[in-house]
């Protein structure tokens, strides 16, 4: 089978297409034929090396999310399985490849109206966005700011939090027409990535997530309402400075909050129920799949500069073939 590894830490140029042999499944593990493949900012930071310190070497095949058909199944596993079409988390990688081993107890049957395509767009994005509003306390007629809102967490980020009645929805990003784009998904304020708005724009938010971190996130802490929360859920412009929480505590009697969240924490029951959820949703149409572009899996290298250039909007998805 044809899998993308990478062959160099460092630039998408990294990135490589390879001969390998077909997965088995292990005690609990299903073997998928990948229709399509996720591709996240966290394979970039596994590709450049970032996180060497985790134990990725090279040869190492990205992809966390996948969909496609179930082509085998491991011992423990129902054989009936084979030949339905699923939504799978694979775990520290492999989805970069035509077929693809998954635990068993990530499945999800795709949803009726939900294409391959559309599921891993939706999927673990959704799961974060929705976890980490809860992580935030997130309430009805609250006001909510999504840092860094063009990606797949963030787009998530901004319909759930719409869907679930905040009084308002703001954004950061890049750009007039990424903002617009934005705002036809339910946004109700636009900001430039510093937080700068209109004078319309509410003076402070009740929750503010992030997807950025890096060093203006302690800036931010000035946007939060006494008894406001931040949650960071990534980190795509790398780690914040090493005092920012000193920010906070200049602001003390406003009784801040700051907490880190990842889906890791998630018991995985809990996680893949509300996947499941969610997908059911999208598929209902209640939210909308935002895909900037789909490529094919020789094509990963060039999906890598996309991502690393910052001018996508939404997700890029990786298919197997030419």
């Amino acid at each position: 089978m044809k899998a993308a590894a990478i062959q160099a830490f460092g630039s998408p140029h990294g990135l490589a297409v390879v001969d390998l042999p077909e997965p088995s499944p292990a005690e609990g593990q299903v073997v998928i034929s990948t229709e399509a493949i996720g591709v996240g900012g966290v394979d970039t930071l596994i590709r450049s090396g970032a996180l060497t310190a985790y134990g990725f070497t090279e040869g190492h095949i990205l992809g966390g999310e996948i969909a496609g058909t179930v082509a085998a199944t491991g011992d423990g596993v129902d054989p009936a399985w084979v030949g339905r079409r699923v939504w799978a988390f694979t775990g520290v990688g492999g989805g970069y490849a035509e077929q693809a081993v998954a635990p068993a107890a990530t499945l999800i049957p795709l949803p009726a109206n939900l294409s391959a395509v559309g599921a891993v767009t939706v999927g673990s994005s959704a799961a974060v966005a929705h976890f980490g509003l809860r992580h935030a306390h997130f309430a009805a007629g609250e006001s909510v700011l999504v840092r860094g809102a063009a990606g797949g967490i963030g787009i998530m980020t901004v319909q759930l939090a719409v869907r679930g009645g905040a009084g308002a929805v703001a954004v950061t990003t890049s750009s007039p027409e990424r903002g617009d784009r934005l705002r036809k998904l339910g946004a109700t304020h636009v900001l430039d990535r510093a937080g700068a708005g209109t004078p319309g724009d509410p003076a402070g938010y009740d929750v503010i997530i992030d997807i950025v971190a890096g060093p203006a996130l302690p800036s931010f802490f000035a946007r939060l309402n006494p008894n406001g929360r931040m949650v960071l859920v990534g980190a795509v412009a790398g780690d914040p400075p090493a005092d920012f929480g000193m920010k906070m505590v200049g602001a003390f009697q406003k009784s801040m909050s700051f907490a880190t969240f990842s889906a890791n924490t998630v018991p995985e029951p809990d996680r893949y129920a509300v996947t499941a959820d969610l997908l059911d949703a999208a598929g209902r149409g209640e939210y909308e799949a935002v895909v900037h572009e789909v490529l094919p899996l020789d094509q990963a290298v060039l999906a890598h500069q996309k991502l690393d250039a910052g001018d996508v909007f939404g997700r890029i998805v990786l298919t197997p073939g030419s």
